[in-house]
């Protein structure tokens, strides 16, 4: 087993793409294992949340994308192109589901003056040639120095190509469920697991979160459709096993109404374990 330090670091904790004053920020982590850092999910936030966190750009390393929802990629190409120009040297590899790498090229398209001028001004390196794009499906995704990824497909309507992640280092294991409705296979993929971080959602919270956002029927629908609740994700984290539960994607994230107790009061219902309810900026050990 690697003696480097296990780290999960949220840096985005709310479900959905919205942003209100004073409200935290869409999905995006921190994974440090077995003396790697990876990014998982790249939603608004993410490279601000990374630098907040200690990281230093120039050590980017692995991204991982696990579905192609604005809230989870829509500064994948911006983190990049930051990392970039702050002086990144150092190959990245990106990891999503079929369409990432049509979503990086067109991003590269949409930049291509910015790039060509500072690659012939300011000398830097063609950021495309720095960049691999992998896309997978379900099974291995990766292994590679003693790290190990593996990808289930979850159900989150309509997206088809949405996996939660699981991440191996010897003894350590941390899986994210991504954004699912209630999926018992997910018990099995994260059988074990030292943490698992799932998605959840309130049902006090749901008419006044659609109220706000409007178009209300239909959004209450996909809710309840794609998402689950945080009993739900309970039940799934008892059935597994796991060693602590973090509850991540909130939604609703930012109604003043609802604090981390009635979090808490929902979960403890099916899980009697280690928990964490999620917040921008959290360290979870």
């Amino acid at each position: 087993m690697s003696a480097d330090p296990t780290r999960l670091v949220l840096l985005g904790s709310k479900g959905g793409p919205a942003l209100r004053p004073g409200g935290p920020w869409p999905s995006s982590s921190l994974l440090e294992i077995g003396g790697r850092k990876i990014v998982v999910d790249c939603g608004l936030g993410v490279t601000r949340g990374l630098v907040d966190a200690g990281i230093s750009l120039k050590a980017l390393d692995l991204v991982f994308v696990t579905h192609l929802h604005s809230d989870h990629v829509l500064e994948l190409g911006p983190l990049i192109h930051t990392a970039w120009t702050a002086g990144l040297a150092t190959p990245v590899t990106v990891f999503g589901p079929p369409g990432t790498g049509h979503h990086w090229q067109r991003f590269c398209q949409a930049m291509e003056f910015d790039i060509e001028i500072r690659i012939a001004d300011e000398g830097r390196p063609d950021i495309a040639d720095m960049v691999s794009i992998v896309e997978f499906g379900e099974g291995r995704v990766m292994e590679e120095r003693g790290l190990k990824v593996s990808a289930l497909r979850v159900d989150h309507p309509p997206v088809t190509d949405c996996f939660a992640l699981r991440f191996e280092h010897g003894a350590k294991s941390v899986v994210f469920s991504a954004d699912t409705a209630f999926f018992p296979p997910l018990a099995d993929f994260a059988k074990g697991a030292d943490v698992l971080v799932h998605e959840a959602m309130l049902e006090d919270g749901i008419e006044r979160l659609v109220a706000k956002t409007g178009n209300g029927a239909r959004l209450r629908e996909h809710l309840l459709a794609s998402h689950s609740f945080a009993g739900e994700a309970g039940r799934i984290a008892t059935d597994a096993g796991v060693g602590r539960l973090v509850l991540n994607h909130l939604i609703p994230a930012d109604d003043p109404e609802i604090g981390e107790a009635d979090w808490i009061v929902a979960v403890r219902k099916t899980w009697a374990g280690d928990l964490t309810i999620a917040r921008d900026g959290l360290v979870v050990g």
